[in-house]
């Protein structure tokens, strides 16, 4: 949903000015978030948050940053997590060797 910007003084169509609610909607349109909770990092990794909870204890998940006393994973550092995991077929036809065929 997109929500064009307004400056501070302008009120909203109820005559009032925005909440810090609207206010976080509309900052979520202009950029990602760069730090998720665990909910939020599991499903943009596209999984269960059990399967994440599991992934961030034997390593291939990155486990969390703490800010005061919020638990938030890094969406950079979920990126190169996900980008190490294997692919489904590791072994890549273009590599294999021509004379072995």
């Amino acid at each position: 949903m997109y929500c064009p910007r307004r400056n501070r003084n302008e009120k909203d169509h109820n005559g009032g000015r925005s909440s810090t609610a609207t206010s976080a909607r509309r900052r979520e349109v202009r950029f990602p978030p760069r730090g998720m909770s665990r909910l939020e990092a599991a499903d943009y990794i596209g999984i269960s948050p059990s399967l994440f909870d599991a992934m961030v204890r034997d390593g291939r998940m990155p486990g969390p940053k703490l800010i005061n006393t919020r638990t938030v994973w890094d969406r950079l550092a979920l990126d190169r997590a996900f980008e190490a995991l294997p692919d489904r077929d590791a072994g890549n036809p273009w590599d294999e060797d021509e004379t072995e065929a």
